[in-house]
């Protein structure tokens, strides 16, 4: 494809959550923008040409400018569209608490989700889902403790900087289970759930996330090419 003199192009991929973070914030901003679908099986110049160290989505660009990497976008988002509504708290050290969390999670909890996906049998699958319900746990008492009686994951009434970059993964979590397995229990993670599904219920969340059957089908197909 040749690049178009847009102001803002985003390179993803449907299935991807974190491209999913990308649109949430452009969408939630009202910001215009061009996306390019990629196939990561053959991607495209314009792709290598734009992201040459990591060579994947998401890959945003800005007025010919690109940015890699999906919460130094949600940063870049925030910075350059300073309106309202605003991705962050005002406050420096809620915005640093929020920036903790959201690095923590993909820190700590993303990596285990592959290790969940490449596990080569039941056990080591189930090791893997027991590590995760873990580090929820962790998460649950650190967003009580830090944010007691606050709903972290919205930035007054409309999605947030962490409801974002968790939403986007997590909010897809019956289809995560039903391609998967019990991944993501209420019996386990009961306050985590509580909040995502108060996050799945936001509107924006749910034209953004990818169709439900559709998603299924690519993690069957990806779970099975892992196990070949």
């Amino acid at each position: 494809m040749e690049e178009k003199q847009v102001e803002v192009v985003l390179f993803g991929t449907w299935a991807s959550t974190f491209c999913t973070r990308v649109e949430l914030a452009l969408k939630l901003k009202g910001i215009p923008y061009e996306y390019a679908e990629e196939d990561l099986k053959n991607k495209s110049e314009l792709l290598l040409h734009h992201n040459p160290v990591h060579k994947k989505v998401p890959v945003l660009v800005h007025n010919g400018k690109s940015i890699a990497e999906s919460l130094i976008i949600l940063e870049y988002i925030e910075e350059c569209w300073n309106t309202t509504p605003k991705l962050l708290p005002e406050d420096p050290h809620q915005r640093a608490k929020v920036r903790f969390w959201a690095n923590y999670f993909d820190q700590k909890a993303v990596p285990i989700f592959y290790i969940i996906f490449y596990a080569k049998g039941k056990e080591e699958r189930e090791k893997a889902i027991e590590d995760l319900s873990q580090v929820l746990k962790v998460f649950e008492e650190g967003i009580e403790k830090d944010f007691p009686g606050q709903t972290p994951f919205f930035n007054g009434e409309s999605l947030g900087y962490l409801g974002i970059a968790i939403g986007s993964l997590v909010c897809n979590y019956k289809a995560i289970n039903e391609a998967i397995g019990a991944v993501f229990t209420s019996e386990k993670n009961p306050k985590f759930l509580s909040w995502i599904n108060a996050m799945k219920n936001c509107p924006l969340m749910e034209e953004t996330l990818p169709p439900h059957d559709k998603f299924v089908a690519r993690l069957r197909v990806y779970l099975a090419s892992t196990q070949a």
